[in-house]
């Protein structure tokens, strides 16, 4: 559907394999986990689960932007390491928040009838 929606807004986009070339010129970068769930073979699963990780190595490797930003829907597994918390590109904490305090206004007001 984003590829879709995407050539019809004038956006350009490439689809890759290599995550050290995409980060060279990234604007945003937005990680989610696999979801076990959605897999029907548990094998395939786990074949697939740790196959990219993204750290403070790989993000200084790949000369990641400095103003690049980092999203994520968290909770994370194991898809983004624990030593980009404190980069000073990751949001996805702040986006968490935002989330919380949306979701919150929402439910206020649908509960207060103002909805």
């Amino acid at each position: 559907y984003v590829a879709n929606a995407s050539t019809t807004d004038h956006v350009t986009q490439e689809e890759t394999d290599d995550v050290q070339s995409a980060l060279e010129d990234a604007s945003v970068l937005y990680v989610t986990r696999l979801q076990k769930e959605r897999f029907e073979d548990e094998e395939e699963y786990l074949s697939l689960k740790d196959s990219y990780i993204i750290n403070q190595s790989l993000l200084s490797d790949a000369k990641a932007p400095s103003n690049m930003v980092i999203m994520h829907p968290l909770p994370r597994v194991n898809e983004i390491s624990t030593d980009v918390d404190d980069d000073s590109r990751a949001a996805y904490f702040r986006q968490m928040e935002n989330g919380m305090f949306v979701r919150m206004a929402l439910l206020s007001l649908i509960l207060l009838g103002q909805a």
